[in-house]
């Protein structure tokens, strides 16, 4: 009798040893948790941030490639890209950029797909997209050339019709 309530004691306080044991690991393991769990998610973010850096990076010459095609009167001269680099909720990498060093008049945007490796879509200014306007595709209707001539002030018509190569 004293044997079984020896062992009944033993294994009592091997039983309270174990769950004073795990209390204190779970404890301790909450608290690695709550630091290294945003540590984690920094550390993704960042490198997040950092993949979307380098594949804007590489997308540039075909960003570049793509801009020189829509420009078939060869206004573009030069084509700068903006440093921020932003990734938005679909997913998609921006990044955005100007023409000719005039970023408030010529801008343009390109979204970047990073799984499947292209340009999703391109948008530009307004000033920029009428740059890039075929009047050729309008020859049958050469008034609405001249309509959208008439409606610019002469100075920016004179401008316009320079930088599509009609004018010296």
């Amino acid at each position: 009798m004293k044997t079984t309530i020896k062992i009944l004691c033993v294994l009592f306080l091997i039983i309270v040893m174990a769950v004073i044991s795990l209390v204190f690991q779970h404890d301790k393991q909450k608290k690695s948790d709550d630091s290294g769990g945003k540590k984690i998610v920094q550390e993704k973010e960042k490198s997040d941030q950092e993949k979307a850096e380098e594949f804007a990076e590489k997308m540039k010459p075909k960003i570049k490639e793509d801009l020189r095609k829509m420009d078939i009167h060869n206004f573009i001269k030069t084509i700068t890209f903006k440093k921020d680099v932003t990734i938005n909720p679909m997913g998609d990498i921006i990044i955005d950029g100007y023409v000719n060093d005039e970023p408030e008049k010529y801008d343009f945007s390109a979204s970047l797909q990073y799984r499947a490796k292209k340009i999703g879509s391109m948008s530009y200014s307004y000033e920029l997209s009428i740059r890039f306007r075929d009047w050729e595709k309008y020859k049958d209707e050469p008034e609405l050339k001249e309509d959208f001539l008439k409606s610019l002030p002469k100075k920016e018509r004179e401008q316009y019709l320079k930088d599509i190569g009609e004018k010296e």
